[in-house]
């Protein structure tokens, strides 16, 4: 039991590093011997918890960057009892204040690897398709709820509300890398708050 606590230990050290080189300086710009050094872990150590980079790519986005957008958008769109153009005003536009610098600076790390690398890497491309695909269906989710309690407009097309508001949200991230104050982020918010305000009853 203790062996097994101390191999989990390591390899989310290692799994811990690795998103911060990745998410600083890109997936394909990090090396094993990176990761090594800024866990100084012995190369044997490194080998015994994992095979390879891409090992650890498909680890880091399955138990990492997953969590980090279920517990920040899927689960408190999962908030289905709050009136829903409200819900996607507090996911969409509020909670973008709170990035760091840092954050703000480096970009969203899921689209930084769709950008980097979700063509080329297959496997990674089927498991950032998924999350996608499980941010969209929470959004289509709430705006179907939303229609039923006659929240937003009986027309809308759910599918393309989750394009548009994902798009734009990590487009928006996306920008923020090149600029030094958060004007960009003073105008999507605005756009966003319009398109709320048309899709509501």
């Amino acid at each position: 039991m203790k062996q097994d606590l101390k191999s989990k230990e390591t390899q989310n050290i290692i799994l811990n590093a690795s998103f911060d080189l990745f998410y600083k300086n890109g997936y394909s710009a990090t090396s094993i011997p990176d990761v090594m050094k800024k866990t100084s872990l012995s190369k044997g150590a490194f080998y015994h918890h994992f095979k390879n980079k891409h090992e650890i790519g498909v680890r880091v986005i399955d138990e990492i960057i997953k969590k980090r957008i279920f517990d920040g958008f899927i689960n408190p769109l999962r908030n289905t009892d709050k009136n829903i153009p409200e819900l996607l005003l507090y996911v969409f536009n509020d909670r973008i204040r709170n990035f760091s610098e840092k954050e703000n600076s480096l970009g969203c790390p899921a689209i930084n690897l769709i950008g980097e690398i979700g063509y080329t890497e297959q496997e990674f491309r089927i498991i950032l398709r998924s999350l996608i695909e499980d941010w969209r269906k929470a959004i289509i989710n709430a705006v179907n709820i939303g229609k039923s309690r006659n929240e937003i407009k009986n027309n809308i097309n759910p599918s393309s509300v989750a394009t548009t508001l994902i798009c734009a949200y990590e487009g928006v991230r996306s920008l923020r890398k090149i600029y030094d104050d958060d004007k960009v982020y003073d105008e999507y918010i605005e756009s966003i708050a319009i398109f709320i305000k048309n899709l509501s009853v």
